[in-house]
C-alpha cells in the first residue's frame, strides 16, 4: 500500500492524510482485543492531561511491543512502513509508540497541540499514524486537526502539557477526521491536533506509532522510550563503529 499523487499532494498542503482501510475489519478487531487484555493485564492507568482533568480518563501504556509479540510485527507491516517512506523517505526508525483506550461516556479529551515540544528534532521529520482498532466517530472523541498549520513551525505552547491557547486553537474550531476500524491517520508532528471527549456508550481504541528519518538528530533527550531507535523500514545510514549496548550504555 503506497500513497497516490493525489494523497502526497493533500499531505503536502494540510499536513495529515486519512488513508481508509489500511487493516482489514477482523484485523482491527483481533488487535482491539489484545489492546483490551492488555490494558486489564497492567490496572487502571490514567493518561489526562493536567489542563483537564476532571471526572475523565483514558488508559495508556507506551512501547507495547514490549508487552505484546503482534505489535512488534504490526510495527514493520509494509502496508504502514510503505506509506511511512512515501512521507519520510527511504529509512524509517522508531521513536516510540502507545495504546490509548477512551472508556465509553467518560474519555478524556486532548488539548489542540503540536507534538514538537516533547521531541523536537533538527529537520522536523517526525511524523504519526494514528491507527483505529475501533470506530471513531465525532461522539467517541475523533482526532481533529487545523489543516495546514504544520507549515507554522513551532508555536508558543502554554501550561505544563504543552498545549496551545484555547482562544487561538479552540477545538470547536478544528476539522474533525472520524475514522472506521482499520482506518489509518498520519500527520506530520507540528501539525496542531488534538481530540473530543468520549461521550458515546463505547470505547475507542487507537495505536500511535511515532516514526523519523534515522538521520534526523533530536534537539533534547526527552521523551526517550524503550525500543527507540529500532529501524522499521531501510538502513539507519550513520557509520558509527560496533559496540556492545552495555558500554553505550556505561559510557
Amino acid at each position: 500500500m503506497r500513497l497516490t499523487s493525489e494523497q502526497k499532494a493533500f499531505w503536502a498542503e494540510n499536513g495529515y492524510v486519512h488513508v481508509r482501510g489500511l487493516l482489514g475489519a477482523e484485523e482491527a478487531a483481533g488487535y482491539r482485543a489484545r489492546i483490551h487484555a492488555l490494558a486489564e493485564r497492567q490496572g487502571e492507568t490514567d493518561a489526562t492531561w493536567e489542563s483537564v482533568r476532571g471526572d475523565t480518563s483514558i488508559q495508556h501504556s507506551h512501547d507495547i511491543h514490549f508487552r505484546d509479540a503482534a505489535f512488534t510485527r504490526l510495527l514493520t507491516d509494509e502496508r504502514l512502513t510503505g506509506i511511512a517512506q512515501d512521507l519520510i523517505g527511504p529509512n524509517v526508525q522508531l521513536h516510540h509508540n502507545k495504546m490509548f483506550i477512551k472508556p465509553p461516556e467518560r474519555g478524556s479529551s486532548f488539548p489542540l497541540h503540536q507534538d514538537y515540544p516533547y521531541f523536537p528534532h533538527r529537520d522536523d521529520s517526525v511524523i504519526a499514524v494514528i491507527l483505529h482498532f475501533d470506530d471513531a466517530p465525532e461522539e467517541k472523541g475523533c482526532l481533529c486537526v487545523y489543516p495546514g498549520t504544520h507549515k507554522l513551525g513551532p508555536l508558543p505552547a502554554v501550561g505544563s502539557d504543552h498545549h496551545l491557547p484555547e482562544q487561538q486553537y479552540p477545538i470547536a474550531g478544528a476539522t474533525p477526521i472520524p475514522a472506521k476500524a482499520g482506518d489509518a491517520i498520519f500527520t506530520h508532528y507540528l501539525l496542531v491536533h488534538g481530540s473530543g471527549a468520549n461521550v458515546s456508550g463505547e470505547a475507542r481504541t487507537t495505536l500511535l506509532i511515532q516514526m523519523r528519518d534515522p538521520a534526523d538528530m533530536p534537539l533534547s533527550d526527552r521523551h526517550a522510550s524503550r525500543g527507540q531507535g529500532m529501524m522499521l523500514a531501510g538502513i539507519n545510514p550513520s557509520r558509527r563503529a560496533f559496540d556492545f549496548a552495555w558500554n553505550e550504555k556505561s559510557a
